[in-house]
């Protein structure tokens, strides 16, 4: 049995996760935590995100608990998520990260700490996205230069970054399906006279609104026709079922980063 321990136990992930991993055979819920001056603190976590009483309190950092479990499940705030990766390679536990909002060099450190110990990391773990992932760029490779990119994507009004990790993350697989560096072509922002759009250009579009929790549509537009490929989340267990997926993969793996391609085996 695979004993995980959850961060943000009393976040909207975090909730889920716990319930997803209450509902799953072969992982239980070893221990959660939160940061230190969360009124969730030493509440039992079942009350805490409406699962009963499961006996479990929640601590106050990932180093009271970390060696109670096999294996980190963390969905809070990249900074956060780079620290607990930290502690994660020097107690020698996998950890799957679903945060977002790392730049370069936050990933550049957290590859380095992934040289002591398997880590997944990945803006977004459903599956049906991360087909999406492989076939936008199947369609990018065939379709050429003759159709433009442009990705269009929305969150509820709580969400803090902007694009979303997704996003992102399509921008760069469709720019590397063409051949491009997303630095380069990607344009995340258009207002006033702007010109004419390159050839070469990814066009990002954000979209905050009320409760959605998470739309992504990569649209082709060619002369005469268009083709829009779209994904959309009904709610957040999709995320939750893929982390706790990909937490019950990553405590047979070497170390190393991962992503969640690699959990589904779509390379």
């Amino acid at each position: 049995m695979i004993k995980a321990i959850v961060a943000g136990a009393a976040g909207r992930m975090g909730g889920r996760i716990i319930k997803t991993i209450l509902e799953t055979d072969g992982i239980e819920l070893a221990a959660s935590f939160e940061r230190a001056d969360h009124p969730a603190v030493g509440k039992d976590v079942g009350e805490v995100v409406g699962a009963g009483n499961l006996g479990i309190l929640v601590a106050s950092s990932l180093e009271d608990v970390v060696e109670k479990g096999d294996v980190i499940i963390d969905f809070t705030h990249f900074k956060a998520s780079l620290r607990h990766l930290e502690i994660a390679s020097t107690y020698k536990r996998p950890i799957v990260i679903g945060s977002t909002g790392f730049g370069e060099s936050d990933l550049e450190q957290a590859r380095k700490y992934a040289e002591n110990v398997p880590c997944v990391l990945a803006p977004n773990m459903s599956v049906g996205v991360n087909v999406l992932f492989k076939i936008v760029a199947e369609v990018a490779k065939y379709l050429g230069d003759g159709f433009d990119i442009e990705i269009i994507e929305a969150h509820h009004h709580h969400k803090k970054d902007a694009p979303s990790g997704t996003a992102m993350k399509l921008a760069e697989v469709l720019a590397e399906a063409r051949g491009w560096k997303l630095s380069d072509v990607g344009v995340f922002c258009r207002h006033g006279m702007i010109g004419e759009r390159k050839k070469e250009e990814i066009g990002v579009q954000t979209i905050r609104a009320g409760d959605i929790v998470g739309e992504h549509t990569v649209l082709f537009g060619g002369i005469g026709e268009r083709i829009e490929v779209t994904h959309k989340a009904h709610s957040r267990d999709n995320f939750a079922r893929g982390a706790v997926r990909a937490a019950m993969w990553i405590v047979n793996q070497p170390n190393g980063m991962y992503d969640m391609q690699d959990v589904l085996g779509l390379r």
